[in-house]
């Protein structure tokens, strides 16, 4: 017993070891300009007035949100749950404000009226393919993509460049027109779609697919987006960073804090909220620099927290 004690303990130590290495890289690359993040934040509703059930969003919850962002300091922002244009610049401007300068902006407007996709950017879109008209077939019936793809090209400098798909797909809510799952499925295979279209291009392709799925990896709607084989996309498992670490192994990893939603419905905390990569970019994904926001009185944000994953700006 002794010996196996003193086994896990060496481990342990070369564990944490590792990790101090790596935060001490990773800081030393952030002072050099090497590095950017790119997160993604369901934000609950951030409307300027209400919109049918959907209140607006209050100062404090607003406030609480900037807190949130700031504290992670994105260079490339993906945003759900967002109301107008003028919505998406006083978050902007407010950010600025508080020494965060997202200068370029997206805003995705699809079918769903009163929610929807935007980004901010402290690079600039070299390259825009909104999907805003994407449609299937269900049950007899044609359904619209109700938030559409976003889809962009960003430079993040001369030479290092990729492309990020941003989505939100259809919520857990039941559905009179069709099954919920199903309509998310479908919704997930479009995706897909635009996924493969990149990396049949390009292979090698350095691609970001990130957003709200609306449901966990396990799902038939997060499997189709993930796919399979050589073009299956890497989940970058965000998780958070509390000082924990006395995880040892893959299977011990998994024990870690990676719930991104608070779902009142079911009383239930699950991950539905994702970065994933092509293997292009995965080379420079720097896992030390990924992880789940974990602050004081989150809640007053959103029922979602924010993830957060780190890069090297050259190719791998």
């Amino acid at each position: 017993m002794l010996m196996l004690s003193l086994r896990r303990m060496r481990r342990s130590v070369r564990g944490q070891c590792g990790r101090i290495v790596a935060v001490a890289l990773l800081l030393a690359l952030c002072a050099r300009g090497e590095v950017f993040r790119i997160a993604t934040f369901n934000l609950e509703n951030y409307l300027d007035s209400a919109a049918g059930t959907r209140p607006a969003k209050s100062k404090e919850s607003k406030a609480k949100i900037r807190e949130s962002i700031l504290a992670l300091r994105p260079d490339v922002l993906a945003v759900e749950e967002l109301g107008s244009a003028s919505a998406l610049l006083e978050l902007r401007d407010s950010l600025r404000e508080a020494g965060l300068d997202l200068e370029h902006w997206q805003l995705l407007v699809a079918g769903e009226a009163d929610i929807h996709v935007g980004l901010l950017s402290r690079f600039p879109f070299s390259a825009s393919r909104p999907h805003t008209n994407e449609t299937f077939l269900l049950d007899g019936r044609r359904f619209h993509v109700s938030r559409g793809f976003a889809e962009v090209d960003i430079q993040v400098n001369p030479a290092y460049r990729f492309t990020l798909i941003a989505a939100h797909l259809k919520s857990k809510r039941a559905s009179a027109l069709a099954d919920e799952a199903q309509i998310r499925l479908e919704e997930a295979r479009l995706l897909r779609e635009k996924i493969d279209s990149v990396l049949t291009a390009n292979p090698n392709a350095n691609l970001v697919v990130l957003g709200d799925f609306n449901d966990t990896k396990d799902s038939e709607s997060t499997k189709a987006i993930l796919g399979r084989g050589k073009t299956r996309l890497v989940d970058t498992r965000p998780a958070e960073k509390n000082g924990d670490g006395s995880h040892e192994g893959a299977e011990q990893e998994n024990r870690t804090i990676t719930w991104t939603h608070y779902y009142a419905k079911e009383d239930s905390y699950r991950r539905i909220d994702f970065i994933l990569l092509s293997r292009g970019m995965a080379q420079e994904w720097l896992a030390e620099g990924t992880y789940v926001l974990a602050l004081p009185n989150w809640g007053v944000a959103s029922d979602h927290r924010p993830v957060v994953a780190a890069f090297e700006a050259q190719d791998k």
